[in-house]
């Protein structure tokens, strides 16, 4: 089957998440994602948190899925030679150095204008490519502050709370990934038209990919001056949506906030004259009432076990459900039987990797394989890309331009 992606192909010269996050998206989807790594140690993500029997990070092989890897030394003039040569192949490139490192080396945008101009050059900071803060070194942990979102995650009084994740660099990877897609059909908009296919600069910031997730809090604060501010486990302005602890410690998320959905949750809660109480007919007035209804709730779970709370609030039609470790996620019915759970082979072992969202129908994504071994499609790309003979790749590897190489 014909990838949506298919015919694609992503030269991705960043490290860590962001940039390789957008490439595993464009890869999982059909393009071909050529991935450049420093030589000898490759992209850091192979080293990071929790490592294989080889020495190499089991994350590396979900992000890294679907990539040809080769390694060349940006550092040294003959490699960006190279790397501009493969660029110059390319639909896409995909960098997330700090701004202004591209054009250092010859490689920025306007570099390769002329002699690829239907190229989409996807860039992806903390701040941006342009503006004040635009030199900074873009961390997911300082975008996520600055962009808002550690503002309002967190108990008032206290410190905000950071999720156990990078969330910001995912953010804009889907950010960009988004740009480089909005860019493609941009491309074919001309042909058919047709014009010269031009590509463009899609600039993704961390902390903008952030800001856009803030919903209603910008037009809050210039129309009616409200400062949206953390609210531990419920969401301001919304009643009921909490988290609730059981009779068996565990917790349960109840969103209950739908006028007749209140009304609903309340019976099944034993409060069938709150579920009449005309000051929770609607939102506006459960808001006002927050606490007495959240402790109406709150002591209605705390006598039963969740499994019991979650059946009955399942049966009276209430969103309700659990809070997942790993484990609940990997062995969840609902997961396995949509094939959101994948499974690849790595040194003869089973390995689970999650699949990309969203799904499609008749071209549905999928992984070819996990994040290769540094250097595993090395000969691959510099002779049948480059078109590099025996001579010339010995005189690269012998001076540290390029990596060693490796079968596969």
């Amino acid at each position: 089957m014909t990838l949506p992606l298919s015919g694609i192909r992503v030269v991705e010269l960043g490290q860590l998440v962001a940039g390789p996050f957008t490439g595993s998206i464009l890869g999982y989807f059909g393009a071909e994602v050529i991935k450049v790594e420093p030589p000898g140690t490759g992209d850091a993500i192979r080293g990071w948190r929790l490592l294989d029997e080889e020495g190499t990070s089991y994350w590396w092989r979900s992000i890294g899925r679907n990539k040809k890897s080769v390694s060349i030394n940006l550092r040294e003039p003959r490699g960006r030679a190279l790397v501009r040569k493969l660029m110059l192949t390319a639909d896409v490139v995909i960098e997330n150095f700090r701004p202004g490192t591209m054009e250092k080396w010859g490689l920025g945008p306007e570099d390769l204008a002329e002699d690829n101009p239907a190229l989409i050059y996807a860039r992806i900071s903390g701040f941006g490519q342009t503006g004040p803060y635009s030199h900074r070194p873009g961390y997911a942990s300082v975008c996520e502050g600055m962009g808002g979102l550690r503002y309002v995650n967190g108990f008032p009084g206290e410190a905000p709370i950071r999720p156990n994740l990078s969330i910001g660099d995912s953010l804009a990877g889907v950010h960009a990934a988004m740009g480089v897609l909005l860019a493609i059909i941009s491309r074919y908009q001309a042909t058919a038209a047709g014009e010269a296919p031009l590509g463009q600069v899609v600039d993704a910031s961390i902390c903008e990919a952030v800001l856009n997730m803030l919903e209603g809090v910008i037009p809050e604060y210039s129309g009616a001056g409200a400062i949206r501010e953390p609210s531990g486990t419920t969401l301001t302005g919304i009643v009921p949506t909490n988290t609730y602890r059981c009779g068996d410690e565990k917790f349960v998320i109840i969103g209950g906030n739908g006028d007749s959905i209140f009304q609903r949750l309340m019976r099944a809660a034993g409060q069938p004259e709150m579920a009449e109480d005309p000051r929770f007919a609607t939102n506006a007035g459960r808001v006002t009432h927050e606490t007495e209804i959240d402790t109406a709730i709150a002591d209605w779970t705390a006598q039963h076990p969740s499994h019991h709370i979650l059946a009955v609030l399942e049966e009276a039609a209430v969103p309700a459900g659990p809070i997942y470790d790993v484990v609940d996620i990997v062995n969840d019915p609902h997961n396995q039987e949509r094939g959101f759970i994948e499974n690849v082979t790595i040194g003869g072992k089973p390995l689970q990797i999650p699949a990309f969202a969203p799904r499609l129908s008749r071209t549905p994504g999928r992984t070819e394989w996990a994040g290769a071994e540094l250097d595993t499609h090395q000969e691959e790309v510099l002779r049948a890309i480059l078109e590099l003979d025996d001579n010339e790749i010995s005189a690269l590897r012998a001076d540290g331009v390029i990596g060693s190489g490796r079968s596969g």
